[in-house]
């Protein structure tokens, strides 16, 4: 048994070359869906886009819409085999899918991303800005000026570029729901420009919530812990994914499956009195924000 200051072992060693990552290459496969979870149409006949839907906490929050009756356009990177999976997820729940691959770190792929969606459901009701990217140093001086930009590109530039492509095919009642992460209130040493692109996603969803209250249009977030996903093998070596989540309250990551409730609430009239927070789902840590 382990002592109680070291880690203890969560997942087997591995590591992904690739980044984002292939969930399919994954070992165990992360959990993207709650079997026994009953949808109860809160998001019927409404159109969602995803940005890194393919996997992860999107694929979960892609199978999770469908459940609750929305038609999902998934947007992703180069990760085909996993956008595929999600498609056949969603679509055997019924519902429409439609996949875009490309970079939403460039505006006018957004724009072009927003009238496809556009021309295959005729609505936008729902986005979700969730891609992030990381690349972990050891010292600040190692942080490029190409690695912060990229960074900062798709884990925040995006969510304003995806924001202004759908904002005028949004109507009263559509909602916004970003994810943010708890390194935006914990921090991490060796997380700096990913953490910081993480506070920034606080103070955007914050700010936007109370831009766009007279359009009567919820901004709202979710600040996931460790959550098994594809950026975990892609993103740190093998020793540190064995132990990855050990060192929360719950000594365990958590499975992108227990986020996609947080998101359905938040996109849904279940949260009709609610803008500008964050809810935290990280396996027990108090962050007070």
């Amino acid at each position: 048994m382990a002592s109680s200051t070291s880690k203890e072992t969560t997942r087997p060693p591995q590591h992904q070359e690739q980044r984002p990552g292939h969930e399919s290459e994954m070992e165990p496969r992360p959990d993207s869906e709650r079997r026994e979870y009953r949808g109860a149409d809160k998001l019927k006949g409404k159109a969602a886009i995803i940005t890194g839907g393919d996997s992860g906490i999107g694929r979960a929050v892609a199978v999770a819409f469908a459940k609750e009756g929305a038609d999902v356009a998934v947007m992703y990177l180069n990760e085909h085999e996993d956008a595929d999976e999600t498609r056949r997820l969603v679509q055997r729940e019924g519902r429409r899918c439609i996949t875009i691959a490309g970079d939403i770190g460039d505006l006018n792929f957004c724009r072009q991303a927003a009238r496809k969606v556009m021309e295959s459901f005729g609505r936008i009701d729902i986005l979700v800005n969730n891609a992030a990217e990381q690349h972990p140093q050891d010292s600040i001086t190692k942080i490029t000026p190409e690695q912060l930009e990229r960074t900062f590109r798709t884990n925040i530039f995006s969510f304003f570029f995806m924001t202004q492509a759908v904002i005028d095919h949004l109507k009263p009642g559509s909602t916004i729901v970003n994810t943010t992460s708890v390194t935006a209130y914990k921090g991490n040493k060796i997380l700096l420009d990913y953490s910081s692109t993480k506070g920034a996603i606080v103070a955007f969803t914050r700010s936007l919530s109370m831009n766009l209250a007279d359009k009567k249009i919820r901004v709202n977030a979710v600040a996931p812990g460790p959550i098994w996903t594809p950026l975990i093998p892609s993103t740190f070596p093998e020793e540190k994914v064995e132990t990855f989540g050990s060192d929360t309250p719950m000594k365990r990551p958590g499975e992108p499956e227990e986020l996609a409730p947080a998101y359905v609430f938040l996109a849904s009239d279940d949260s009709s009195y609610m803008s500008g927070q964050v809810l935290h789902i990280n396996g027990g840590d108090i962050v007070n924000g």
